[in-house]
């Protein structure tokens, strides 16, 4: 993701609702603190831990925004691709599919294929969840795969989805991935890999607007760079913009 300020703007349809305090996170003694780095990197602070996902290095559709050189528990990439699996942050790195025990998080790795085409492109993708703060986490943020009937049953419903919606080769685009937010009936939606700014010739993805237009009346939360999400977040799904 690049910026989004923009595309949330474009969307008259949409119902934009007021930010969670963190002033209410503490009071409910859970929830996490979710900023944003650009592209696909977001840094997940809460229950103790600091999760970060899909470090990269400024290329691509990357080029421009400073890399997130962080200090992590755990970094959770779905490929090793320069735009979403750098090595440019510290920390457990965990790519490949599989159970793992890290800083006291449960996490889970599934394989997928990066692309349209089986992965013969750009090779596998890997599909993450988690819990943290009292929260269901799903990271879909670097594929274009169909998610099977068994694998959603992995994913579970998550209370937090990061996916993919720019379109290109190897993301879902708009259509694609509010299918998969349908599939997976997730809760809280933050939606990267996509375009912010105009056209960029080393760059496929699109705006973030072919994926408002397929998500037609969900509530949309302009959240700035970071938010706050608290459990319970209701039934309901709601898209958090981030820039």
């Amino acid at each position: 993701m690049l910026t989004a300020a923009a595309a949330a703007a474009a969307v008259p349809l949409s119902v934009l609702l007021p930010l969670a305090s963190p002033a209410a996170a503490r009071a409910a003694g859970g929830g996490v603190t979710i900023t944003s780095y650009g592209h696909s990197a977001l840094l997940i602070s809460g229950g103790g831990v600091r999760v970060l996902l899909n470090p990269f290095q400024a290329v691509g559709c990357a080029a421009g925004l400073a890399e997130p050189r962080l200090s992590a528990d755990v970094i959770l990439a779905s490929s090793q691709l320069k735009d979403e699996g750098a090595p440019v942050a510290s920390g457990r790195f965990l790519v490949k599919p599989g159970s793992y025990r890290v800083a006291g998080l449960a996490i889970e790795g599934i394989g997928a294929p990066h692309d349209r085409v089986g992965g013969k492109r750009f090779g596998p993708s890997t599909l993450w969840r988690w819990r943290q703060g009292g929260l269901e986490f799903a990271h879909l943020g670097g594929t274009a795969g169909t998610i099977a009937p068994d694998d959603a049953v992995l994913l579970g419903r998550p209370d937090v989805l990061i996916i993919g919606i720019g379109g290109g080769a190897k993301v879902y685009d708009g259509k694609e991935a509010a299918a998969v937010v349908r599939q997976l009936q997730a809760r809280r939606v933050i939606p990267v890999q996509y375009r912010g700014g105009g056209p960029t010739p080393s760059c496929d993805l699109s705006s973030a607007q072919p994926f408002l237009e397929a998500m037609a009346g969900t509530p949309v939360r302009r959240s700035g760079g970071s938010l706050t999400v608290v459990p319970p977040v209701g039934d309901g799904t709601v898209i958090e913009l981030l820039r």
